[in-house]
């Protein structure tokens, strides 16, 4: 009688797990992603599905650039301190800034430019924007500002080398 019972448990277990088994395959269980996919368990709906996912998932993970304002906020905070900058000349350099890295990403992206090239106007993109700034600071931070100009200088030459 026990085996009988046994035999019993055991052969409708089988058949549970198999009957959940075979309708997973088919896109019936487990969200509807089988053999067949989705849609009617044979067609390519399921397929363009998963790569349609797979393509989401590739660029969603290419980082994002990180916002010129963002880049210009961080530079004119450092400035601010080292400089003593007030609330006008803030905002003044914070745009300076914003404008010189938003033509620096577009001289960037220019492919029918030469490195050589790119790198005579980054140059002058530099100058100006150094050049800019210089007009809104008084005396003492204009010092200061080229001090800290040259020491930027040396540190990306000591890099070269």
């Amino acid at each position: 009688m026990i085996t009988k019972t046994f035999k019993t448990v055991l052969f409708v277990t089988f058949l549970l797990l198999s009957a959940n088994t075979i309708t997973a395959q088919y896109g019936n269980g487990y969200g509807g992603n089988g053999y067949g996919g989705g849609s009617n368990g044979y067609g390519n709906n399921g397929r363009s599905s998963q790569m349609s996912q797979m393509s989401q998932s590739n660029q969603q993970s290419a980082p994002k650039p990180i916002p010129a304002e963002v880049t210009a906020a961080k530079v004119v905070a450092y400035y601010k301190k080292e400089l003593n900058l007030d609330a006008l000349q803030e905002v003044v350099v914070t745009n300076i800034y914003t404008k010189s890295i938003k033509k620096q990403e577009a001289l960037f992206l220019k492919k029918e430019m030469s490195d050589e090239d790119k790198s005579k106007e980054f140059k002058v993109l530099s100058e100006m924007t150094d050049l800019e700034v210089m007009q809104i600071l008084n005396k003492d931070q204009k010092a200061k500002y080229r001090n800290l100009i040259e020491e930027q200088k040396s540190k990306i030459e000591s890099r070269k080398h």
